[in-house]
């Protein structure tokens, strides 16, 4: 695991977008297509605008990503809480990709549905074994949670589906989200967390004992690939 401290959460973006431009040209070197998975939440939003900038604007071959995202609120694609509709909004609609290597969580399906169908594609990209995409961006929230696996759910646990739904009550919806095995697949993820709010939480998932059903971030640990992350000085001040 490597940790990365940085100021703020500009430097901290800042930090983020460079590795990930330096890992997309490194990666195609080896091969035509770079798989990546956004994240929601408000702490990629300025990743993504300094993505959508230059030099990276350039710089990256956008029609070589192909898009995925970690987790969706079950709201329609026009709703602000819409984790899709953000990306789009900060990056996609920005920068020059190809609409078809996009891959939203359909919200026009039953929350199953999309589930079913987000894992169909998975597989067809993937396979059910081996690697999985080449970088994974991943939250923290204020409670441990990454992905839509929230404190005390059964759906931190599952095995065997790459995507999953289920109802939250806390926030009166449904949540698609994929899955620990598929994410603990890949070739790399990196966590983005900041601000005071985080560091109690993230020291104990960091340094605490292992409670995954307190902490559920605790159970993204790369089979084979690298866990980075990436954190302000305010995240940070618990850490030893």
């Amino acid at each position: 695991m490597h940790i990365h401290v940085s100021a703020d959460v500009k430097e901290l973006s800042s930090r983020v977008a460079e590795l990930l431009q330096d890992d997309i040209r490194q990666k195609l070197q080896e091969k035509d297509r770079y798989t990546l998975v956004l994240s929601g939440g408000s702490t990629p939003k300025l990743l993504y605008q300094i993505l959508a900038q230059e030099p990276y604007r350039s710089s990256i071959p956008w029609e070589k990503i192909h898009f995925f995202w970690g987790d969706e609120r079950y709201v329609p694609f026009d709703d602000d809480r819409n984790n899709a509709k953000m990306a789009y909004e900060e990056l996609l609609d920005k920068v020059p990709v190809v609409k078809e290597n996009i891959h939203v969580m359909d919200t026009g399906l039953s929350p199953e549905a999309s589930a079913q169908q987000y894992e169909q594609v998975l597989n067809s990209y993937f396979g059910t074994e081996g690697e999985t995409f080449d970088l994974v961006l991943l939250g923290m929230g204020d409670d441990g949670h990454t992905l839509s696996l929230f404190p005390g759910k059964p759906i931190i646990h599952e095995k065997d589906k790459a995507v999953s739904s289920f109802y939250l009550d806390a926030q009166s919806m449904y949540r698609i989200t994929l899955t620990a095995p598929v994410v603990n697949r890949a070739a790399k993820v990196v966590f983005m967390a900041a601000g005071k709010n985080k560091a109690q939480v993230l020291k104990q998932v960091l340094q605490g004992e292992k409670n995954l059903d307190l902490y559920p971030s605790q159970i993204i640990q790369p089979v084979t690939g690298e866990l980075h992350w990436f954190v302000d000085q305010d995240a940070a001040s618990e850490i030893s």
